[in-house]
């Protein structure tokens, strides 16, 4: 799906983790809506929201990939969150960005979404595209 042509607000933090979470294996998909977007619904919301689902060895991983003082990403919080079932955050400290983290033991309609979910291609300006986990868009459209 082509990103439009007009200007946007940065994302750099949002498709870095998702690089991340392709580059480390967990299963992963984007929600809210910049998920919206993809289907071609405009959203003033650039929400950065990504259900995951994490391992031991992907949360280090996660944490490692984005380290203090720029970022905060502590695995201890993460392991945390996932297992009271609540969001967690990746925040990037110098630009005041942060993209909130589902853990998929949150009980949501997203568990089931999950399950079903697809590939689709993001085509930005001036970067490669690159593929991406999201929901069926009936699925996104139950959810939201």
């Amino acid at each position: 799906m082509l990103m439009g042509n007009e200007p946007s607000p940065d994302l750099s933090l949002f498709f870095s983790i998702l690089h991340t979470l392709e580059a480390i294996g967990s299963p992963y998909m984007i929600i809210g809506g910049f998920a919206s977007t993809l289907y071609g619904s405009t959203r003033v919301t650039y929400d950065i929201d990504i259900v995951v689902q994490l391992d031991e060895r992907q949360i280090e991983a996660l944490a490692a990939a984005y380290p203090l003082p720029r970022y905060y990403a502590d695995p201890e919080h993460i392991r945390n969150s996932i297992r009271m079932g609540i969001m967690f955050n990746i925040i990037d400290t110098s630009r005041g960005e942060k993209a909130d983290l589902v853990p998929l033991t949150m009980a949501s309609p997203y568990r089931r979404a999950f399950g079903r979910r697809l590939r689709q291609t993001v085509v930005i300006p001036g970067a490669d595209p690159f593929e991406v986990w999201v929901p069926l868009r009936q699925m996104l459209l139950w959810a939201n």
